[in-house]
């Protein structure tokens, strides 16, 4: 199985989401890939993603998982709970630490969706972090300086350990992304 998990404020309407999926259907047609509009409270989204991870668990397919900012952050806390192998893509390392920006109304553009980030929502998403990565081969990290939205560096500091793929300017979106997905491919062996 292969769990592509967006970021904030994304769904599988973004660009990475939709090239990830028209590049599965054309190169692994057979391959369980699974793409999920996540919920906009951290809870009921990791609730959602355990519960699509346990079902494969339970129906013997290997983990696979790519992650987007916020995603990636999720990702890692999967990969380190249920094993399996994770690319990150501009991976969120501390989010937490950056909700209260974006505290109160927030719009979704992608599905439309009005709705609040909460004071709470901060200590949520603060329960998923994996403040050692304790499984360094389960990683593979695309990271480019020009990020506007996060920091590469903290990931590179938190994923140092890791396979990195650190490309100079780009953005948040990851500039070239579909350039990668047979690196990517290759990573989690998928065939």
């Amino acid at each position: 199985m292969l769990l592509y998990i967006h970021g904030f404020n994304s769904s599988p309407q973004s660009d990475k989401a939709i090239e990830t999926a028209h590049y599965i259907q054309r190169c692994f047609p057979d391959l369980s890939f699974i793409q999920p509009q996540l919920p906009s409270s951290p809870k009921a989204a990791m609730a959602l993603l355990c519960g699509i991870v346990e079902q494969a668990i339970n129906e013997g397919e290997s983990l696979c998982f790519i992650g987007s900012s916020l995603g990636g952050y999720f990702a890692s806390y999967l990969a380190e709970k249920y094993g399996g192998k994770a690319v990150l893509i501009n991976p969120a390392v501390t989010p937490f630490e950056l909700f209260d920006e974006f505290l109160g109304p927030q719009y979704n553009p992608y599905t439309d969706e009005h709705y609040q980030v909460l004071p709470e929502h901060k200590n949520d998403v603060a329960e998923f972090n994996t403040e050692v990565i304790k499984h360094p081969d389960r990683f593979l990290v695309f990271l480019q300086t020009g990020d506007e939205v996060l920091d590469y560096r903290q990931a590179l500091t938190k994923y140092h350990c890791c396979e990195l793929h650190l490309e100079p300017g780009g953005d948040h979106s990851f500039i070239g992304y579909k350039n990668q997905l047979d690196k990517i491919c290759d990573f989690l062996k998928i065939s």
